[in-house]
């Protein structure tokens, strides 16, 4: 059975219905708030990274840090799948090359994306609605790296979504259960007071009829991801595939 390392930065941000996409695979959890930091993926065939409210450029206050980034690095070079989540896909594009920066404000919340035309010639992505609600909590944001692609857009945000080989990161969270969303609410309440533009009560409101079409959209993705490495070859959409 193939083994798949899923890095979790916090007790509250776990992997939601990414779960449902690894029935067939063996999977490992190394939560950095309390492991230490394996050095290889060999033995791995694919690598998974949650999100967390850290940020990429936070090395000095999160040590750890330094060495993801270095894993990362290798599980590109090496073309191990790679599927990362918000602070996931920010620390993809560092792996890469790219800069990680704070934003103009926080997108928390229920919020459109939008497909570039990239994104909709994407193997994960098509034949997803060109334009469709995902949830959001994060005020970073990352450029696209060298050799990577920019898959989608939001008002707030230019690049929601990048893919970089075979290393894929979403700023947004396709993989959130209600329950994490209440969590994430009550754990972060501090955070939100402040913003005045962002409601926790609509959030919640909203929340169990916007499910529904997050979890079609988000578990195509993730099936499609997953079955890629079951059968040992990612998709791709390159010319010269």
């Amino acid at each position: 059975m193939k083994k798949v390392l899923i890095i979790q930065h916090v007790p509250h941000e776990g992997p939601g219905i990414i779960r449902g996409a690894l029935r067939s695979f063996e999977v490992d959890f190394l939560k950095v708030y309390r492991d230490r930091m394996v050095r290889s993926l060999d033995g791995y065939s694919a690598l998974v990274v949650l999100g967390g409210p850290m940020g990429v450029y936070e090395e000095d206050k999160h040590p750890f840090l330094k060495d993801e980034i270095k894993l990362i690095e290798s599980a590109i070079k090496k073309d191990i799948p790679t599927l990362g989540v918000c602070l996931g896909s920010q620390l993809i594009a560092r792996a890469a090359g790219a800069r990680v920066y704070k934003g103009e404000k926080k997108e928390i919340g229920w919020y459109d994306i939008s497909l570039t035309p990239e994104g909709k010639r994407d193997p994960l992505l098509l034949g997803l609605p060109s334009t469709f609600e995902v949830f959001q909590w994060h005020g970073d944001t990352f450029d696209i790296p060298a050799g990577g692609v920019s898959l989608a857009s939001s008002a707030l945000f230019v690049n929601q979504a990048v893919r970089v080989g075979s290393a894929y990161g979403f700023q947004f969270h396709l993989e959130v259960t209600e329950d994490m969303v209440s969590e994430w609410i009550e754990v972060n309440g501090e955070e939100l007071a402040p913003l005045g533009y962002i409601d926790p009560l609509a959030i919640s409101a909203r929340t169990p009829g916007k499910l529904p079409a997050l979890h079609a959209a988000g578990g195509a993705v993730l099936a499609r991801f997953f079955r890629g490495v079951g059968n040992g070859r990612l998709m791709c959409s390159c010319a010269h595939c």
